[in-house]
């Protein structure tokens, strides 16, 4: 049975299930930031994931994808599966900005995280939720 990690669950706003993945958006309102992970028990690496498994994510981060780039219109989009932290497999889908904070830089560890007011990251993920349903 899937369960999502704790930390995934404190950092984050559920969206939506697509069939293979949980989508999720990071509360960091500094960076459009959305996270897959895919619901399937055990996993840490794509490798790991069986081949159909694998085309499904394909498909679903491309889904996530073209999503970013329709709301927000970044200049890069930055793809990472990195799990030095928590070791469930997920992968980020960040839409990046010349004039971002960490530009040209990784987003991690660069500078604190500023979580989105309530009410905004309620706007936003019901604007997310209905484009990904």
């Amino acid at each position: 049975m899937f369960k999502l990690d704790a930390r995934l669950e404190a950092d984050t706003f559920f969206i939506h299930d697509l069939p293979l993945c949980r989508v999720l958006l990071m509360n960091d309102s500094q960076f459009p930031w959305l996270i897959l992970v895919p619901r399937v028990d055990g996993v840490t690496e794509i490798i790991e994931l069986s081949e159909a498994q694998q085309q499904q994510f394909l498909s679903e981060s491309a889904q996530v994808s073209r999503l970013l780039q329709s709301q927000f219109s970044p200049d890069k989009l930055n793809i990472a599966a990195l799990g030095n932290v928590v070791s469930q497999l997920h992968i980020h889908h960040v839409a990046r900005y010349k004039s971002d904070i960490a530009w040209p830089k990784p987003i991690w560890g660069a500078q604190a995280v500023v979580a989105y007011p309530e009410d905004k990251a309620a706007a936003l993920v019901d604007v997310l939720k209905k484009a990904l349903s």
